[in-house]
């Protein structure tokens, strides 16, 4: 092939490129503007609604900021139980309507999943989030078996400051208790990336929400911990340098020692957001997270003499 030939395929080559870098350059921008919401377009893209059906959305305040939305099986009403998850955001970003991906990831392994908002600083500043958290949590516990949901079996969950939303208020009885409800109602807790124990505030976004809080301690899952929580599924990764990993060693350790019931589970090849990534497709073929949360929140086995199982036993890994 003579040098002419190979212009016209030089030139294809440099624009594939071009148009790859652009694409490229468009995506990480997308992604710094909203990761979650470009996350669920790729999500429905590459993994198809599998069979999972929006039935709710319903604003339970004054504020559009504190909503819920309800998935579940279209193809199956039966009772299932529930995980009410809560997006992340630093407190001042996020929405429930750009996690549908979390929705598509959990109801087909069985589980009628809803999705929560509260208010964001400003206006929601400590500790107005763990208001909104607890009167989420009491709506799904009122209403959820008008949408395939089983209210006797409802676990909460939520990444980075909804980790810390659903671990402080599962904690701290005042929330769920200023709702007319104790957190036994709850059967379990899952963290993914959480904030835990972050004193001093080192960051903008802590100081905002938590600067003007009279008793800064009183803020603290670590200061709350009590033996008789609700069991508690911590999730880190390894390589998380925007949340440090001390935030789910150290609470963890404490409800160990307080006699609780905790499994921490640290992914070493993972950052603060990849095990949020990991319930998204395509990134969700692997199935190491997806399958400890699933195991996590799956309904006890009946025993013959029909008493209930023993639920998570206390253990660190």
């Amino acid at each position: 092939m003579n040098m002419k030939g190979l212009r016209p395929m030089g030139w294809i080559l440099v624009s594939l490129v071009l148009i790859a870098l652009i694409a490229g350059g468009a995506l990480q921008f997308a992604i710094a503007r909203n990761g979650p919401a470009v996350l669920d377009v790729i999500d429905r893209t590459a993994g198809g609604a599998r069979g999972v059906e929006l039935v709710h959305r319903e604003t339970i305040s004054d504020s559009p900021q504190q909503k819920v939305i309800v998935y579940q099986d279209a193809g199956d009403e039966n009772p299932k139980p529930v995980i009410i998850f809560f997006h992340g955001g630093s407190w001042r970003s996020g929405s429930p309507d750009d996690y549908g991906f979390v929705a598509r990831a959990l109801v087909p392994e069985g589980f009628t999943v809803v999705l929560a908002g509260y208010r964001l600083v400003p206006g929601g500043e400590y500790p107005t989030m763990l208001e909104n958290t607890a009167a989420a949590i009491a709506w799904a516990n009122k209403n959820i078996d008008r949408y395939g949901g089983d209210p006797g079996n409802i676990f909460i969950a939520g990444h980075s400051a909804g980790a810390y939303n659903v671990v402080q208020v599962a904690l701290e009885r005042q929330w769920l208790g200023r709702e007319g409800l104790d957190p036994s109602i709850i059967k379990g807790v899952i963290g993914l990336s959480g904030p835990y124990d972050f004193l001093p505030l080192d960051s903008d976004s802590t100081k905002a929400a938590f600067g003007g809080a009279p008793d800064l301690g009183a803020t603290q899952p670590i200061n709350h911990i009590r033996g008789d929580a609700p069991p508690m599924l911590l999730i880190h990764g390894k390589k998380d340098t925007l949340v440090g990993l001390h935030n789910t060693q150290n609470l963890s350790a404490a409800i160990t020692r307080a006699g609780g019931a905790v499994k921490a589970v640290y992914f070493a090849e993972m950052d603060h957001n990849a095990p949020l990534l990991a319930l998204a497709s395509p990134w969700r073929r692997d199935r190491k997270l997806l399958e400890v949360v699933a195991e996590f929140a799956a309904p006890a086995p009946i025993p013959a003499n029909g008493k209930p199982s023993v639920p998570v036993q206390a253990q660190t890994r």
